[in-house]
């Protein structure tokens, strides 16, 4: 026969896996919402006016923790906390970018998650110049005051290849 206390527990035991399980689901929605954004950055014409730039780049650092880094690689750049995220993002590198976010390996605990998301982004350079971008982002996340934010997320470039040149030079 089982005991109040077993079943206490195992219900304890159930919320916390729906809680981590929703977590999960709310992981996917925050990457989503950062690559729209990100995205959002570029018009028909390249990059958007000042002040809609500003807006979107405060809504990007929003998604971070106050103290949360964005990490670009090399490449772009380390930047700590909300308001040099929304700086560094105000100075765009590309005139055209699409996020493309596959394969999310993303695991929850309690108020911290983690995740790795393979990422292929057609992107165009200032100069015009076309790229294929394939890389991964890992991210650390966490839940503070029931809202799921970025502690964390590092860019790691695979490959850059000029659309003109397709794959070939990747694969030889």
């Amino acid at each position: 026969m089982t005991t109040v206390e077993e079943l206490a527990a195992e219900v304890a035991a159930l919320r916390r896996r729906v809680e981590d399980s929703e977590g999960v689901i709310e992981l996917h929605s925050l990457k989503a919402r950062y690559g729209e954004l990100v995205d959002e950055r570029f018009g028909p014409d390249g990059v958007v006016d000042d002040e809609t730039l500003t807006r979107i780049a405060d809504e990007v650092a929003a998604l971070f923790t106050v103290d949360g880094v964005w990490d670009g690689g090399p490449g772009l750049g380390r930047i700590t906390g909300r308001a040099a995220i929304a700086e560094r993002l105000r100075m765009p590198t590309l005139s055209f970018s699409r996020h493309l976010f596959v394969k999310p390996r993303i695991r929850v605990q309690g108020d911290e998650g983690w995740a790795r998301w393979d990422l292929l982004s057609p992107c165009r350079r200032l100069d015009g110049t076309s790229y294929w971008m394939c890389g991964y982002e890992d991210d650390h996340y966490v839940r503070q005051d029931g809202v799921w934010l970025h502690r964390s997320m590092t860019l790691t470039t695979v490959f850059m290849s000029p659309i003109t040149e397709g794959w070939t030079k990747i694969l030889a």
